[in-house]
C-alpha cells in the first residue's frame, strides 16, 4: 500500500515496522546487538548513533505521524531537548522562550546557557507582539511549548512558524501535551518538533523516552551534536516505544473525549475554583485551540475552592492515582508545585499563575463515570464539617 495514503491507526501500526523474514512474526524482532559489522556494509550501524535496526524503523514511524522529513529518538524528553537547543546555539546567541514550559525546560536555560553564554528571553504573553518584540539581532531559535505545562494555555503555531520564516529564527515546540494525534505542528510552518515520548507516545506509564521531527537538514545537525552527548535509547526501549504507539490514535481519542467531559463537569462543581482546559469555550485560547487542534488532548488543570485542601484530596482518591508523570492509560494528579515545577522558585511560579493548590489532572481511559464518582467522593470527605450550634 502507498504510505502517502495510509491514515493515522495504520501508520501507527504498521509503518517503519520491520518484518521478520526469517520466521514471520507479526511484530517486529528486536536488534539487541551493540556490536555490527563495519566491513562490506552500506551502514556501519552503533547505538549511539541512533542507526540499530530498531532506532531507524521507529524514527521512520515518528516522523511519519508528525508530518516530518526524518526523526531521531532519544534516552529521555530532556536529553532530546537539551540535545536539539544546543545543536542550534552556542555562545553569543540569543534564544526567545515562552514563559509557560515545562519546569525541566525552564531550569534547562536558566542553569546552563548563562555557563555558555547563550543569551536568553522569556515572553510573558502568548501574543505573537511579545514574541517579535524580543527578538534581537542575534537571534538564533524561538522555543514554544502548546499547550503548556501545566496551565494549558495555547499559543497561535501558524503565527509563530511565520515569524520564524520571515526573520529567518529556528522555530521549535514541545508538543508533548497534543501528541501527533492532535495537532502536527510542522504542517503549520514549525521547523522542529519535541516530544517527552515517555508520554503519550509511550502511554503504558512503563518506558522512558524522547522524540525529535524536523527536515533531513535539521535533524543531521542535531545527530552531529546527539553522537557526542550520548543521548540514545536501549533496543528493548525502543521496541517497546513501537509496541506502544500502535495504540497511539485510538488511545488518545478516547482520552480526548473524557478530558473535555471532565472538564465540562468540574467547571460546574461548587467544590471547584477553576478549571484550565482549551476544549471550554471559557478558556481565553479556546479559538486558536479550535483552529490548530483536532483534539484537545487528555490533560487538563483545576484548583479546588478556598478551604479544601488538595494534598488531603489527592490522598482520599482511590481509582485516580497521585503520580509523578502524565499521559498513560491510567489517570493520574499531582501537584506541579511540588514535581514539574518544583525546580523553580515560589516566586517564578507564581508569575506563571501557578499556584501551590493547583492540581494537574492526566485523563485515562477509564469510564467518565467512575473518574467523576472518584472526585465527588473525594471531595466530600476533604470537606469541613459545619459547626453544630
Amino acid at each position: 500500500m502507498d504510505s502517502k495514503k495510509m491514515g493515522f491507526n495504520t501508520v501507527c501500526t504498521h509503518f517503519g515496522e520491520i518484518k521478520d523474514e526469517q520466521f514471520k512474526g507479526a511484530v517486529s524482532p528486536i536488534y539487541l546487538s551493540t556490536s555490527y559489522a563495519f566491513e562490506d556494509v552500506d551502514v556501519k550501524r552503533y547505538p549511539r548513533y541512533f542507526n540499530t535496526p530498531n532506532q531507524e524503523a521507529l524514527s521512520k514511524k515518528i516522523a511519519k505521524l508528525e508530518k516530518g522529513e526524518s526523526s531521531l529518538i532519544f534516552g529521555s524528553g530532556m536529553a532530546a531537548i537539551s540535545t536539539t537547543l544546543f545543536a542550534f546555539l552556542q555562545k553569543g546567541d540569543h534564544i526567545v522562550l515562552q514563559r509557560t514550559l515545562y519546569g525541566g525546560t525552564a531550569n534547562l536555560v536558566n542553569e546552563e546557557f548563562t555557563k555558555h553564554g547563550i543569551e536568553f528571553s522569556y515572553v510573558e504573553t502568548q501574543n505573537i507582539s511579545g514574541f517579535e518584540e524580543k527578538i534581537q539581532s542575534n537571534t538564533k531559535v524561538i522555543y514554544i511549548e502548546t499547550p503548556s505545562n501545566p496551565l494549558l494555555t495555547i499559543t497561535d503555531i501558524q503565527a509563530i512558524g511565520d515569524l520564524g520564516k520571515k526573520k529567518d529564527i529556528i522555530t521549535m515546540i514541545d508538543n508533548t501535551f497534543a501528541s501527533p494525534v492532535n495537532q502536527n505542528p510542522i504542517a503549520l510552518g514549525i521547523d522542529v518538533v519535541l516530544h517527552s515520548a515517555t508520554k503519550y507516545l509511550g502511554g503504558h506509564s512503563d518506558i522512558l523516552a524522547g522524540a525529535v521531527v524536523s527536515s533531513e537538514k535539521n535533524i543531521d545537525r542535531i545527530f552531529q551534536v546527539a553522537k557526542n552527548f550520548g543521548g540514545s535509547l536501549s533496543d528493548f526501549t525502543v521496541w517497546m516505544l513501537e509496541r506502544s504507539i500502535k495504540t497511539l490514535g485510538i488511545r488518545v481519542k478516547r482520552q480526548n473525549k473524557n478530558a473535555l467531559k471532565l472538564a465540562k463537569w468540574l467547571a460546574k462543581n461548587d467544590d471547584i475554583a477553576a478549571v484550565y482546559y482549551p476544549g471550554l469555550k471559557s478558556h481565553p485560547d479556546h479559538e486558536i485551540a479550535k483552529k490548530q487542534m483536532k483534539g484537545f488532548g487528555g490533560m487538563l488543570s483545576f484548583e479546588l475552592k478556598e478551604g479544601l485542601n488538595s494534598s488531603d484530596f489527592q490522598k482520599e482518591l482511590t481509582l485516580i492515582k497521585s503520580s509523578m508523570s502524565l499521559a498513560g492509560v491510567e489517570s493520574t494528579i499531582l501537584s506541579p508545585t511540588l514535581t514539574s515545577h518544583a525546580l523553580l522558585t515560589g516566586e517564578e511560579r507564581q508569575a506563571q499563575g501557578i499556584k501551590d493548590g493547583l492540581l494537574r489532572f492526566s485523563v485515562g481511559i477509564e469510564e467518565k463515570e467512575d473518574l467523576m464518582e472518584d472526585i465527588q467522593q473525594a471531595l466530600n470527605k476533604i470537606k469541613v464539617p459545619e459547626l453544630e450550634h
